[in-house]
């Protein structure tokens, strides 16, 4: 049976359970109901209405005071990161930037929307769907002028080249998010762009289209859609707060644990398998779906490949582009 909070903690430490080993949630609602407690105390005289009020505005302070677990987040502030429409959200200001050329995501965007346009809005899609072996071919000429890795090993199925739609996970990434942007779409074995999306390119150029791309990534592109995990591991929850604490300290171990720490129940979705444990599935993820396929296809950091030494793997070194900067600026 659980202990009350005033009892003596059960480690045998002889402190209250509420000052010892009760958990840090379970602390704060106990700390919450004692100050109540000696308010009402004080105060013999107050109605339900007004201790009500009281309970409010303390529940108030408490969820705007910084929290330690959260890198000095508040509950309000981490909430609304979590919780809040695109539109909405606090603590952060998401600009357009002017240059998008170094953005492998919005290039091939580009390029489809271009293709489009020499040809009255529509291009023919191949028998599988996809994009024509023209797009394909020129997206992977793109390739020495961003600042990702260059790959060694003959192209089988790469991220930022290919022979087809099929073996070039960037190019087919953007495609899916620009038709769930609602930029584009397939019908009748061809791609249409949308009257008002070509009235917007025409009008504002590729950067009509960044904040809405962003926002399906983010949102709506299910994060697990290249890699095929069976794991339940919704990432696209904590996006904002992963890019705040990577831009803060660039270090992606640090990340981890920051993760970790904020959102301890995210183990709890990493089952234990025979090759890895709950925390290395959760790096891998991490890894993989946000900083690889997220923030490097966007252009917004660039991943050192991954090495192995005496059979241990080392951690991926990120490091910062500018136009990360220049697209999240963060006031918290």
């Amino acid at each position: 049976m659980k202990p009350g909070r005033n009892e003596p903690c059960p480690c045998g430490s002889g402190k209250k359970y509420k000052r010892c080993c009760m958990n840090t949630v379970s602390k704060q609602h106990a700390s919450m109901l004692d100050d109540i407690e000696q308010v009402a105390a004080m105060n013999p005289n107050l109605t339900l209405e007004e201790l009500n009020i009281v309970a409010e505005q303390k529940i108030k302070a408490a969820n705007d005071r910084p929290h330690p677990d959260f890198c000095g987040l508040s509950s309000t502030q981490m909430s609304n990161w979590l919780y809040a429409p695109f539109s909405e959200l606090e603590g952060v200001l998401i600009h357009t930037p002017d240059n998008l050329r170094t953005s492998p995501v919005m290039r091939y965007l580009e390029l489809v929307l271009g293709e489009a346009m020499q040809n009255d809005g529509s291009f023919k899609a191949t028998s599988k769907g996809n994009l024509p072996t023209k797009i394909v071919k020129q997206a992977s000429e793109l390739l020495p002028e961003f600042a990702v890795s260059q790959f060694e090993r003959p192209i089988s199925i790469s991220e930022y080249a290919g022979s087809n739609e099929d073996k070039f996970n960037a190019l087919h990434y953007s495609r899916v998010l620009a038709e769930i942007a609602g930029i584009i779409y397939r019908r009748s074995g061809r791609y249409h762009v949308k009257k008002a999306a070509q009235k917007q390119y025409l009008a504002h150029g590729i950067q009509a289209f960044f904040i809405p791309m962003l926002e399906a990534a983010t949102s709506r592109y299910n994060w697990g859609y290249l890699d095929g995990w069976e794991h339940d591991v919704d990432l696209r929850t904590f996006w904002l707060f992963m890019l705040w604490r990577l831009q803060s300290h660039g270090n992606t171990e640090q990340l981890i644990e920051e993760v970790i720490t904020a959102f301890p129940d995210l183990l709890l979705r990493c089952p234990e398998g025979g090759y890895s444990s709950p925390s290395q599935l959760l790096v891998i993820m991490i890894e993989s779906r946000f900083i690889k396929r997220f923030l490097e296809f966007w252009g917004f950091v660039t991943v050192a490949p991954m090495r192995n030494i005496d059979d241990f793997r080392t951690p991926n070194k990120v490091e910062m582009q500018p136009l990360m900067k220049h697209v999240f600026q963060f006031d918290v």
